[in-house]
């Protein structure tokens, strides 16, 4: 079990506001997920892995493969607060969810 989160660099967020992010995205997933699941992964330590992608476009071709695959995701639009504009998607986590299921969707990202 596993949770991918993946974080567009298009926007050049600051370290702390991309950390703030992925934070929104699990938990927003989280939320989603089967009751089942969330204890597997629970059980098996909350692994998650942290990616990237280069825009927008790219990001929502991820969440159209998650939701295709019926895997919980959720993508964060940001409050427009800080370092980028109102309503602008900044990160889409996906799961948790069975590993392989995941890979199947990101295996080609590059870490953080």
């Amino acid at each position: 079990m596993k949770q991918a989160i993946l974080v567009r660099t298009d926007l050049k967020m600051g370290k702390g506001k991309i950390a703030s992010q992925v934070a929104h995205a699990s938990l927003e997933a989280y939320k989603k997920a089967n009751k089942r699941k969330i204890k597997k992964w629970e059980k098996e330590g909350c692994k998650k892995i942290v990616l990237k992608v280069s825009s927008l476009e790219e990001l929502l071709k991820f969440k159209k493969m998650a939701d295709e695959l019926k895997i919980p995701n959720a993508m964060i639009r940001d409050a427009g607060l800080t370092q980028v504009k109102k309503g602008e998607i900044t990160a889409l986590a996906i799961g948790p969810e069975e590993e392989e299921k995941i890979d199947k969707i990101t295996r080609n990202l590059k870490l953080l």
